[in-house]
């Protein structure tokens, strides 16, 4: 970290502060509430350029108010300001319950209007329901219950898609950390290594650049056919690490952020030499990336171009276990497909997946891509169990795709 490391300034604050505004009276909203509380999109930073794990009560007219669960939160924002950080809000308090934020409502004269809530149906990785607790929710409604709600989670994931200059530099020193973290990763992977040891260096590198790593932190799995994917089992369970060896693909998939912009990389490596079906699997999702890069650009719907990404799969008879593009902060518009997904009839494998209907195949799939815009792209190819997994981060240009990765996006040998 140096003085060059990008920051935000009040000007980005000015440009988001408006955006949620302009959201606000397309609803009629007199009064929104914004969820960051544990959320893994940490929504509540669009307006902070802070992260309490608390929720935002922001008003059409005046200065929004920030609710944590404890002081030290607060004290950790005041430090930075007394080392002249510039606050994007100042009315921080204690107190993040739905009881307390029906307060600071009435105080702000909103007790019987409409108020819009993000939070309550947002989707994300592992958040198919939302994030906003019962109690918070019970609470908030029954002591406001002259007070209409409105959720507003989707039209508020809309307008974070869209990043400006400030914003998309956050973004490229994210990816330029997780393209550090794959060499790292393609130096320490060797036969007899630990994937405890190649888990800790790509760690380790991501925290050494001042940056964090997004839920679930980083996936890791080795094997020469091994088709599980999220985090390893020994983060959290007592199981032996397992040690990698020649045959194995060893496959990452790591979650740098920085400044609350969130970039993806999947990394893999092939310890030569490597079985048949693993080399079939290989070529797919590279040509299934430059397509990707190919077909991106202003115009297009999301579903148009997961449909084109698709075109390596129908070819090679593979299928894919995960998504092969999804947008980045937020998350919520992924391209799954059902491509070949009933190769897998009568399998364990199949009956995990299910079947996936072409309808529900792509979420959001009708959103226009527009200049600013950041995807992961993350193809994949499936045989069996065996599974070979790619990709980087890009951004939607004026004129098409600016690719953020380079290691990522093929295979790496080593011996």
């Amino acid at each position: 970290m140096n003085e060059s490391t990008p920051v935000l300034s009040l000007r980005t604050r000015e440009l988001r502060w408006q955006r949620v505004r302009d959201l606000m009276r397309a609803h009629d909203l007199g009064c929104l509430i914004v969820g960051g509380l544990r959320g893994r999109e940490h929504y509540e930073t669009y307006i902070t350029d802070d992260y309490v794990e608390g929720v935002v009560v922001m008003p059409l007219e005046g200065e929004p108010t920030v609710l944590t669960w404890t002081g030290s939160r607060i004290s950790r924002a005041q430090e930075s300001f007394s080392r002249g950080v510039e606050a994007w809000v100042t009315d921080y308090r204690v107190g993040v319950s739905g009881a307390a934020t029906a307060g600071v409502l009435r105080e702000k004269g909103f007790d019987r209007g409409r108020i819009g809530i993000v939070g309550l149906e947002s989707a994300a990785p592992g958040e198919t329901t939302g994030f906003i607790p019962y109690p918070f929710w019970k609470e908030l409604t029954q002591d406001l219950s002259g007070a209409t709600f409105v959720e507003v989670s989707d039209p508020f994931s809309e307008i974070m898609l869209v990043k400006c200059e400030e914003e998309l530099a956050l973004v490229r020193y994210a990816a330029g950390v997780s393209e550090k973290t794959c060499r790292v990763m393609l130096e320490v992977t060797r036969p007899g290594v630990g994937e405890e040891a190649i888990y800790a260096e790509i760690m380790r590198e991501i925290f050494r650049h001042g940056a964090d790593a997004r839920y679930p932190s980083l996936n890791l799995h080795s094997g020469p056919h091994n088709i599980s994917w999220g985090p390893p089992r020994w983060i959290s369970r007592a199981e032996r690490p397992r040690r990698v060896q020649k045959g194995d693909m060893v496959q990452a998939e790591i979650f740098s952020c920085y400044g609350n912009q969130e970039v993806q990389v999947q990394m893999s490596i092939a310890l030569d030499p490597i079985d048949e079906v693993n080399r079939r699997c290989e070529d797919v999702p590279r040509r299934s990336y430059e397509i990707g890069c190919k077909v991106l650009r202003p115009g297009i719907t999301f579903a148009e171009l997961v449909s084109a990404m698709e075109e390596p799969l129908r070819e090679s008879g593979c299928w894919a276990k995960t998504p092969l593009v999804h947008s980045l902060n937020p998350s919520g518009w992924t391209g799954q497909t059902s491509v070949n997904m009933e190769q897998l009839e009568g399998l364990p494998e199949g009956r995990l997946e299910g079947k996936k209907s072409p309808r529900k195949k792509v979420r959001k799939g009708d959103l226009v891509l527009c200049p600013g815009m950041v995807f992961a792209f993350e193809p994949n190819a499936c045989i069996d169990t065996h599974r070979v997994n790619i990709g980087g981060s890009v951004i939607v240009t004026d004129t098409g795709c600016e690719e953020l990765n380079v290691l990522p996006t093929r295979v790496q040998h080593v011996k």
